[in-house]
Order: C-alpha cells, then sequence, then structure tokens
C-alpha cells in the first residue's frame, strides 16, 4: 500500500486539498483518521463493503462489536432510522445535542445495505461537532467509525494516532489537539423506555431536561 497521506488541514488551501484526498480514498475503500469533538476516530464509507471490512482489521475486532456511524447532517436521520419506532421526542434531544458529543442508538431502516458488524437492527449515530468531520461527512455521506487506536489511550493528536494505527491509513487528516478524551454520552432509544447506556461528555442532567422520560444505565 502506498505511503500515508498525512494533510494539515489549518490553511483553507491545505484543508480543501486534504478534504479532496480523504473523500477519493473513501470512495475507493479506502480508510481516513479525522478529527472529531472528543478524539480522532478512523473512519470508512459506511456503505464500502471493503472499507468497513479494512476498518474492522485496523481495530482488530470482529463482527460481533458493531461499528458506529457519523453523520453530517440532521436531515439524514429519517433515511437511516426508524422515526416511526422511535420515542416522539428524539427530534428534540437530536436538535438539542446535534452536532454534538451525543451517540444514539436507533432502529435502522431495513433497506439499507451496509453490514456494520452483529447489530441486531441497529446503529450507533452521532453528529459530531467538528468542522473539518462535517466538511468530511458531507462529501462522503455516512461514515463507520471507530476511535483511532488499537487498545490504547483514544487519541487526540494526529501524530498519536498515527503511531497506533501506522501505514493500513490512506488518509490522515491533521487538525491539531482536539478536546476529548470524554467520550459521547450514549442513548438507547431502542430500549423501552429509552435509556443513557454510557455517561459521557452530555451531562445526564441536560439529557433529562429536553427527554424527562429517559432512564438512567
Amino acid at each position: 500500500m502506498a505511503d500515508p497521506l498525512i494533510i494539515p488541514t489549518a490553511t483553507r488551501a491545505d484543508r480543501e486539498r486534504g478534504l479532496r484526498s480523504a473523500t477519493a480514498a473513501a470512495r475507493r475503500g479506502e480508510l481516513i483518521v479525522l478529527p472529531t469533538d472528543t478524539v480522532y476516530g478512523v473512519g470508512a464509507d459506511a456503505f464500502s463493503a471493503a472499507g468497513v471490512a479494512r476498518l474492522q482489521r485496523a481495530k482488530g475486532r470482529g463482527p460481533g462489536l458493531p461499528l458506529a456511524v457519523l453523520i453530517g447532517s440532521a436531515a439524514v436521520l429519517p433515511g437511516l432510522a426508524r422515526s416511526e419506532v422511535m420515542p416522539a421526542w428524539t427530534a428534540d434531544l437530536v436538535a438539542a445535542f446535534w452536532p454534538g458529543a451525543l451517540t444514539v442508538i436507533v432502529p435502522v431502516q431495513p433497506s439499507l445495505t451496509w453490514d456494520l458488524g452483529q447489530s441486531d437492527g441497529t446503529v450507533a449515530l452521532r453528529m459530531p461537532l467538528h468542522s473539518v468531520a462535517l466538511d468530511l461527512l458531507g462529501r462522503v455521506g455516512p461514515m463507520a467509525v471507530s476511535s483511532a487506536n488499537r487498545g490504547g489511550t483514544p487519541p487526540t493528536t494526529c501524530t498519536a494516532a498515527r503511531e497506533q494505527l501506522g501505514e493500513g491509513i490512506r488518509v490522515y487528516l491533521d487538525a491539531g489537539q482536539t478536546p476529548g478524551p470524554v467520550p459521547s454520552t450514549v442513548v438507547d432509544l431502542t430500549s423501552t423506555p429509552a435509556r443513557i447506556v454510557r455517561q459521557g461528555a452530555i451531562a445526564v442532567a441536560d439529557l433529562c431536561a429536553v427527554a424527562p422520560a429517559l432512564a438512567p444505565q
């Protein structure tokens, strides 16, 4: 495999070059390291079987650990999730905390052709609050993403991500230090009642202020 491209994103020209390179690589089923509002992630086009398989190998994980998906706009949520079986206040929760450190586990649309692992008809979705990530997601579409590490501490710099993942990545988008390492808060909207399954960057009290029906873990 060719040496990875490590592209800074501080200037407009570099950022555009990085986004173009990353988009093309993702469409070829290759892996991208990208910044988020928590830590750096490693991702692939969620609809690329080759890309998802590469991502699973890079992380050393099997299908029993399904991958999460990052999206660039809340407007795509109805196309990915079965909104008719989610709580009525789902839209309020998303409006309050997206983009941001909220991950929601939702029932997936049965028409989707991706294979993210053994998820029992669900998917974990998040819209990150990071301009580089949002720009990339706007070009690629939904991306299967995991933290850019292999068992060590999730990285908050591009250099740390490369030290853990090495040469198996096609493009590293370097946006400097990320705010991490506190992970996103995860809410399971497929259970009855809906519940918080991981406490993270968003406080439980803030979630419950918007969705009082939420149950703690």
